[in-house]
């Protein structure tokens, strides 16, 4: 995975795999990192198994990259997020007191048995606050765990990304593209295989449409200048190859504001 500026995420939740819930964090997470220069690296969707959570958890430990982790931070038996987190970090689960008085505020005596079990985290966690209703997520080795409620998780994201990462350099990230006509992507190979090495920062996407009048588009994300003199290598390549082809729209920027 790349690093820098780029962050990695993951999805929990058998809702989520069965197709009963549509995810909205993924659209989200790369609106609000774009807003702030930043780049989501991957990402990975994964059920509430407690086994294969901590497996990915484990695999993320060697990302080097901050990680947000959405849903099953709850108190239902479904909820196996604070578990399966405890477990890949090799850490006890323990009441963490001041998630236990945050509760105990908010519910007051209906804190038990059951909602008190929401500030059972790995040992060592740092609480996120939750402005919806005061039940912290909790952070733990760049690991960074919010509830699967958007209206909960997103102003949560909002702090932690201010809180940790508001003096992340970030770049100004570019896409351009264009559309080239009566061309077989195969015969593209072997110029899409020297852009690639002449400009590595400029990722380089080919995009097939069929139709009536079917065509190749091909273009650039990533850091402007890169992208820049990549599409203009690209230009220079089909004009010399003689290919017909007319540029997309204007530049896309990738960054808000």
């Amino acid at each position: 995975m790349q690093q820098g500026s780029a962050f990695a995420a993951i999805v929990i939740g058998d809702e989520q795999l069965s197709g009963k819930r549509k995810d909205k964090h993924l659209p989200h997470l790369i609106d609000t990192l774009a807003a702030r220069g930043l780049q989501l690296a991957g990402c990975h969707l994964v059920g509430d198994d407690i086994d294969a959570l901590a497996m990915q958890l484990r695999h993320s430990r060697q990302y080097d990259m901050p990680v947000i982790c959405f849903g099953g931070i709850g108190a239902t038996p479904d909820d196996n997020t604070r578990a399966a987190a405890a477990k890949a970090f090799d850490l006890a689960l323990t009441r963490h007191p001041e998630a236990a008085c945050l509760i105990e505020q908010q519910f007051g005596a209906e804190a038990y048995p059951k909602r008190i079990l929401m500030a059972d985290l790995p040992q060592g966690s740092i609480l996120i606050p939750n402005p919806y209703n005061n039940i912290p997520g909790f952070s733990i080795k760049q690991h960074f765990f919010l509830p699967g409620f958007p209206q909960m998780a997103w102003p949560m994201l909002d702090w932690l990304l201010e809180s940790y990462y508001a003096d992340m350099v970030g770049v100004d990230l570019l896409e351009r593209s264009l559309r080239i006509y009566q061309v077989r992507e195969s015969d593209l190979i072997d110029l899409m295989e020297l852009l690639k090495n002449d400009y590595p920062q400029a990722k380089i996407f080919s995009l097939p449409h069929l139709g009536q009048s079917p065509y190749i588009e091909m273009g650039f994300r990533g850091p402007t200048a890169e992208v820049e003199l990549a599409y203009e290598a690209l230009c220079h390549c089909l004009d010399g190859r003689g290919d017909t082809y007319e540029h997309s729209d204007q530049p896309s920027s990738l960054v808000n504001g």
